[in-house]
């Protein structure tokens, strides 16, 4: 065992596979736990780590301009590519190594111990269930701002969307992540069509446009909010990024996920900040940073000003209601897989992981789809709810790159069939920004970090009076750390 707190399965515990012997019975468990492999080649799993983005490049990241002005907002943008980019290089090698639906929780259980692991974990998990219950909310105003079938936001609209999206995943993998590929195709291919549309209209000295502050300390025209205005952007910057780090939740879905995951995982990168480039300058500069940095739908307002609608803004405005969809499902996926092999592994209580004869988790789809569905309708607050998710992934993203750094110091002999170039320094440059990004959040929204943490702090209490002492041996991430002890202990023995 990797560590005196795992243990077997208990057989009075919930989940607990029947009394039939100690090998029986953990084969059993897992059994009753398992996803449908080789679903998922490289296209279907970068078709899913754009599809976790897409929709932030329709809206949120232009309130980074009434933070820092376009000058800030696209050195946040840069230094936060540069973060994304430095962290899929890191977990592109950790998922060939350890190829499991845990994804980061799995790479820090490994590097940092069962501690290191919900730490992880429990960061992600708060990222992809608050997350989904944001765009929600933007779901049903898109829908009412569209007129569609004379529909408000509000409750019906958030559980239509749960109900439906949900019934996909539950129905399979293959189909749900197909379902994904081709709304994500749509909101691309409108995202390029705009950015040929505004490009049209584009005026240099538009992207400047916002009032100087002149008490602000660095500011000018290309800063109108000071050096500060740089950090305070940093989570908006995110926005063109955000979620693409959750492609190695489908590990134990993908075909050959050792080659599928780098591949992935890097085309998708590469899409992402052509995207957001794109976006970016042709949104500034159409109509002016000053005229979108508050607006809900800056592409449309960047389009048609205060004119009336034009047919390419129409088709922008029903576009942007297609990338909010992929996001929303694609993150239902991530956020079903991460809390699969918390409780498969013991971390969550275990009948969490129980899978349906089509392979799907079905109760790690419907609870978090329940309390993302309950969030929405009692808060109606997307901005705040989205200001969490990004404060837990800022946390996760440290605990990643830092695995990364750990695992090549701890085990530079473990075989890793994909390295990441640069090595420890490029996953080292993950870690110190995405510190620098956690600390921006407080800048953003500090309600929002404040209740993350309350958040965490909740579940860390569970961890460390309750689940820690009842890890189930045989999961893989327990297994591979298990192995991992064996081989230390023989070496020192030797």
């Amino acid at each position: 065992m990797a560590e005196g707190t795992t243990s077997r399965p208990s057989p009075s515990g919930p989940g607990a596979p029947p009394p039939s012997g100690p090998s029986q019975g953990a084969d059993a468990y897992l059994d009753r736990r398992t996803l449908r492999r080789g679903s998922a080649g490289w296209l279907l799993l970068t078709g899913l780590g754009v599809a976790y983005v897409v929709s932030g490049d329709f809206s949120g990241w232009n309130i980074g301009l009434s933070k820092g002005g376009f000058g800030g907002l696209a050195v946040a943008t840069l230094l936060m590519g540069v973060m994304y980019a430095c962290l899929v290089f890191a977990l592109a090698e950790l998922s060939a190594i350890l190829p499991t639906a845990g994804g980061g929780y799995g790479f820090a259980r490994r590097a940092l111990g069962t501690w290191g692991g919900f730490l992880t974990g429990t960061a992600i998990l708060i990222e992809y269930i608050l997350a989904p219950a944001a765009i929600s909310i933007f779901i049903g105003d898109y829908v009412e701002s569209l007129g569609l079938f004379g529909l408000e936001s509000g409750w019906p609209v958030y559980l239509a969307c749960f109900a439906v999206f949900i019934g996909i995943h539950l129905w399979g993998v293959g189909e749900a992540l197909r379902f994904s590929l081709v709304v994500t195709a749509i909101a691309v291919a409108a995202l390029l069509i705009f950015a040929v549309g505004a490009f049209t209209e584009f005026r240099g000295g538009s992207l400047n446009d916002i009032p100087v502050d002149p008490e602000a300390f660095g500011s000018s025209s290309w800063l109108p909010f000071g050096l500060l205005g740089i950090w305070a952007a940093f989570p908006f910057g995110m926005w063109f990024f955000l979620g693409v780090e959750g492609v190695p939740l489908a590990a134990e879905e993908a075909k050959d996920p050792v080659r599928s995951m780098p591949r992935a995982l890097a085309i998708s990168m590469g899409v992402l900040v052509l995207l957001a480039v794109l976006t970016f300058f042709a949104a500034s500069g159409a109509r002016g940073s000053a005229a979108i940095q508050d607006a809900g739908n800056p592409l449309v307002v960047a389009l048609q000003g205060d004119g009336d609608p034009t047919a390419l803004s129409r088709f922008v405005n029903y576009a942007g209601l297609a990338g909010l969809v992929a996001s929303f499902f694609s993150l239902i996926y991530a956020g079903s897989r991460q809390l699969f092999a918390l409780s498969r592994a013991g971390y969550l209580p275990r009948f969490l992981s129980l899978t349906s004869r089509r392979k799907s988790p079905y109760l790690g789809l419907l609870i978090p789809g329940a309390i993302g569905f309950a969030l929405a309708a009692g808060t109606g607050n997307g901005a705040r709810m989205l200001n969490i998710a990004v404060f837990g992934a800022t946390i996760s993203y440290a605990l990643m790159a830092l695995s990364h750094i750990v695992l090549r110091r701890r085990e530079p002999e473990l075989p890793r069939p994909y390295r990441t170039p640069g090595g420890v320094a490029t996953s080292s440059v993950a870690f110190v920004l995405a510190l620098a990004a956690l600390v921006a959040t407080f800048l953003v929204d500090r309600d929002a970090a404040f209740t993350a943490l309350a958040v965490y702090a909740v579940a860390l209490a569970y961890f460390a009076f309750y689940s820690r002492h009842r890890l189930v041996a045989r999961a893989p991430e327990e297994e591979f750390a298990a192995l991992a002890a064996a081989e230390a202990e023989l070496e020192r023995k030797g």
